[in-house]
């Protein structure tokens, strides 16, 4: 499918003219799908901005829904409504926008039908599984006409503002070149057997519209990561971040080939994702590698994820450095002639930037057309990984050309599911 095309029924139609409009002395009302580890930070961040009221809770599994009640019972925060469904979270016209935060089989997913019922969406990144699902949520969002924000909140995070800002001012002369890292020490997850869904998960809505597989502990509770059923690896997971920053510092969209490696070259444990990648991205008149390591307990240039922009004059470093933010700037000699830094509450920024699209209807920064640019490059490094070959990338059909191997990486198979995307 043509990535300009994109076609809805008429329920969607209806969802479009019935959508409430949030004045800007209302508070906006948020429902959250997911509120495990990083969906019950989001909830904290959220509870705490003055506009916002919590108004229900989703989750598949029982344990989590009651540690996020318990999370909002510590900051003053009336209990609201929970389900397993987010249907039912989608169905109630008060609710004006939807916090996703769910395992990546379902971002696209969970965030279309949010679309089509007519809410504002904040989805975690990488906003898709795959490439087809993230030009699918693009196209409705736009079709809609919802608000969609990326959870990249690098694109609100002032350092990285200025950093980028100071790399593209020409002050390190012609930036030609970034490289992005995530250097870090990983878990070794073990092995574990196919067994019993615990007691208070509702697997079948977990598993949503993936085909069905097993239940096994190496595959739930943040180690979905690392399965490709489900997960997109830390490529996905923190590459997300690192990429959409080196693009963005580039001032690039999409690659024309891209090659390297990606395999597990340290761990002998049940992830199925490279703990090892290099991966290059040539747009033609500049390049961007990515580069990632999950088994060194040492930074690389002293910062575990970082990027570094490269100008024909001097470098631009940004990163975290005793836990604050900020950046480095090198001159052509090497030399350390800046350091910007700042401890900086960016997910708070974050959020109060979703907030004000949502009164506003003015795009945020990490829009979800910039979000699908970047996560679209997780997706092009796994497919590098998984095929072992260089790839020429079509971005008018965001497919990999002449390689219907490689493109069956592209989009994925679902199961019959209510949650299954109804554009495909």
């Amino acid at each position: 499918m043509n990535r300009r095309h994109f076609f809805l029924g008429a329920a969607a139609l209806s969802a479009l003219t019935a959508r409430r409009a949030v004045a800007a002395n209302e508070k906006v009302n948020l429902a959250f799908v997911g509120v495990g580890g990083r969906g019950r930070g989001l909830l904290d961040t959220y509870a705490q901005l003055p506009e916002v009221n919590i108004a229900h809770l989703v989750d598949a599994d029982e344990a989590s829904l009651e540690r996020a009640a318990a999370s909002l019972k510590k900051l003053g925060v009336a209990q609201p409504p929970t389900s397993a469904d987010m249907r039912r979270a989608f169905d109630l016209k008060d609710v004006d926008a939807v916090v996703i935060a769910t395992p990546d089989h379902w971002h696209t997913p969970a965030a279309l039908l949010a679309c089509e019922a007519g809410k504002d969406v904040y989805v975690e990144k990488p906003c898709s599984h795959n490439i087809r699902e993230g030009r699918l949520l693009v196209n409705c969002a736009r079709y809609h006409g919802r608000i969609v924000q990326h959870g990249t909140q690098s694109r609100n995070r002032p350092s990285t503002i200025r950093a980028i800002d100071y790399a593209r001012s020409g002050k390190i002369g012609k930036v030609l070149m970034a490289k992005a890292w995530n250097i870090q020490l990983r878990d070794d997850i073990g092995h574990a057997e196919d067994g019993p869904v615990p007691e208070g998960v509702d697997y079948e809505t977990w598993l949503g519209p993936a085909p069905w597989i097993p239940f096994n502990p190496n595959r739930f509770h943040y180690k979905w990561h690392w399965h490709w059923h489900f997960g997109t690896g830390d490529a996905g997971n923190d590459g997300a971040h690192q990429m959409d920053i080196a693009r963005w510092a580039l001032g690039v969209n999409y690659p024309k080939t891209i090659s390297g490696m990606g395999r597990k070259v340290f761990f002998d444990d049940d992830q199925q994702t490279p703990d090892t990648m290099n991966v290059t991205f040539d747009y033609g008149d500049k390049a961007m590698i990515w580069e990632m390591r999950i088994w060194t307990p040492y930074p690389m240039e002293g910062v575990d994820n970082g990027v570094a922009i490269y100008g024909s004059d001097g470098q631009v470093v940004i990163g975290r450095w005793n836990r604050k933010w900020g950046f480095k700037v090198l001159d052509a000699k090497g030399e350390q002639i800046l350091h910007d830094e700042e401890r900086e509450n960016e997910m708070s920024i974050h959020a109060q930037d979703f907030i004000d699209s949502i009164k506003s209807r003015d795009l945020p920064n990490a829009d979800i057309g910039i979000g699908h640019l970047s996560a679209l490059h997780c997706h092009l490094a796994n497919i590098v990984a998984r095929t072992g070959r260089t790839l020429q990338f079509d971005a008018e059909t965001e497919t990999i050309a002449g390689d219907a191997a490689a493109n069956l990486h592209v989009e994925r198979r679902y199961r019959r599911h209510w949650g299954t995307p109804s554009v495909l």
